[in-house]
C-alpha cells in the first residue's frame, strides 16, 4: 500500500479486517457466518445479491425470507408462474431484475439441473448474472478468489486510498485498489467483511473511524477529510414526465391491467395509465384517453420517483365495467408503488 498516510501493509491490514468481520459480522439470513465451517447455499447468495441491487439490506430481508419459504430451491423458483414472482417481487423496484432472475433460475434449474457453476466465468454466462453477482456468488458460496466491488467496497477504497477523481469515473481505479488487496486466503468473508464494514462503520455520512479495524491505513482519515470520499460528479437533474391513471372502481373491487412484458414495470398488474410524456395531460386528453366510458372524477396526483425521471401522475376515478383483472382493494398492497400510491390517493380522496 502506498498511499500517503497508510501506515499498514496488506497483509497487516487483510488480518486487521478479518479479525473485525469474525468479531462484528453482520448476522444475515442468506449469510453463513465467519467459523461456522459451512458454505452459503449459492442460491440464496444469487438470490440476495439481485435483490440487493438498488435496495437495502432492511427493505430487502422480508422479500428474501418470503422467496426461500416459498421456494426454497431455484427449481422451485424455476417452475413457479411468471405473474407469481412478479407479484412476490412487488415493492422491491427495478422490475427488469425480477424477470431476469426467473430467467436466471430458469437456466440453472434446465440445463445444469439445478447446480450453480462454480466460477466467474460460469455463472457469467447465466442470464441476467453480471460482472459483480458473478464475483460475490463466487467468492461467497464457493470460496472462489474474486474482486467483489459493490458500493460499500468503492467508498471504503476511495477513503483507504483518497482518490481524488469523482465517481463514476474512478470506478475502475477503485476496482484495480480493491483487486490489489483480494487473496485466496478467505475469499468468501473477505468480500462480506469489506462489505460490512462500508455498511456499519465507514457511512457515508458520520463514519465511525474511532471503531474502524484498518483506520490506521486510511490515507483520507489521516488528512482528516474522510467524509468528503468518494468524491462525486454533481448529478444532473432528473427529466419530469406526465401521466394520467385511472381508477376504476366496482363496490370492493378495482380494475388492473398487466403491462406489456418489456419496458419499465413490464409484466406487472397495474391501474391503466396513459404514456409518461414530457407535457402535462389536460383534462380534455386525460377524458379521451381513458379505458372504459365513465363518470370520471379528478382525485388529484401523486409523485414518484424512479431512477431516471421523476413523474407526476394525475388520478382519475370512476365506477363502472371494463375488461380487466379485478382486484379485491385488500389486494394492492402486492401492486407496484407507483400504482399503489395513486390507488391509494384515489380511494382517499375526490377533487
Amino acid at each position: 500500500m502506498t498511499a500517503k498516510g497508510n501506515r499498514m501493509n496488506a497483509p497487516a491490514l487483510r488480518a486487521a479486517l478479518l479479525d473485525w468481520y469474525d468479531a462484528h459480522a453482520r448476522s444475515l439470513p442468506w449469510r453463513a457466518p465467519p467459523g461456522a465451517g459451512k458454505r452459503t447455499d449459492p442460491y440464496f447468495v444469487w438470490l440476495s445479491e439481485v435483490m440487493l441491487q438498488q435496495t437495502t439490506v432492511p427493505h430487502a430481508t422480508p422479500y428474501f425470507l418470503a422467496f426461500t419459504r416459498r421456494w426454497p430451491t431455484v427449481s422451485d423458483l424455476a417452475a413457479e408462474e411468471d405473474a407469481e414472482v412478479m407479484a412476490a417481487w412487488a415493492g422491491l423496484g427495478y422490475y427488469a431484475r425480477a424477470r431476469n432472475l426467473l430467467a436466471c433460475a430458469r437456466a440453472v434449474a434446465g440445463r445444469r439441473g439445478g447446480v450453480f457453476p462454480d466460477t466467474e466465468e460460469g455463472l457469467l454466462r447465466l442470464p441476467g448474472v453480471g460482472a459483480y453477482t458473478a464475483a460475490a456468488v463466487a467468492a461467497i458460496a464457493f470460496d472462489r478468489e474474486a474482486n467483489v466491488v459493490d458500493g460499500n467496497v468503492e467508498r471504503v477504497m476511495a477513503r483507504l486510498f483518497a482518490v481524488e477523481p469523482p465517481l463514476p469515473d474512478s470506478k475502475p481505479e477503485l476496482k484495480r485498489l480493491a483487486g490489489s488487496l483480494a487473496t485466496a486466503d478467505r475469499p468468501g468473508d473477505w468480500a462480506q467483511a469489506l462489505m460490512d464494514l462500508g455498511a456499519t462503520v465507514c457511512r457515508p455520512k458520520a463514519p465511525l473511524c474511532d471503531r474502524c479495524p484498518i483506520s490506521g491505513a486510511c490515507a483520507a482519515y489521516a488528512r482528516g477529510d474522510q467524509e468528503t470520499f468518494p468524491r462525486k460528479t454533481k448529478k444532473a437533474e432528473r427529466p419530469r414526465r406526465h401521466g394520467v391513471a385511472w381508477l376504476l372502481t366496482d363496490g370492493d373491487r378495482v380494475a388492473l391491467v398487466r403491462r406489456p412484458p418489456k419496458g419499465l414495470l413490464g409484466g406487472m398488474l397495474g391501474l391503466p395509465t396513459s404514456d409518461w410524456r414530457a407535457a402535462p395531460w389536460t383534462d380534455a386528453e386525460a377524458l379521451a384517453a381513458a379505458p372504459t366510458v365513465a363518470a370520471w372524477r379528478d382525485a388529484g396526483e401523486i409523485e414518484h420517483v424512479f431512477t431516471h425521471f421523476a413523474l407526476t401522475l394525475r388520478v382519475f376515478r370512476a365506477e363502472g365495467a371494463m375488461a380487466a383483472e379485478w382486484t379485491p382493494r385488500a389486494g394492492l398492497e402486492a401492486l407496484p408503488s407507483v400504482f399503489l400510491k395513486a390507488a391509494k390517493a384515489g380511494l382517499t380522496r375526490l377533487v
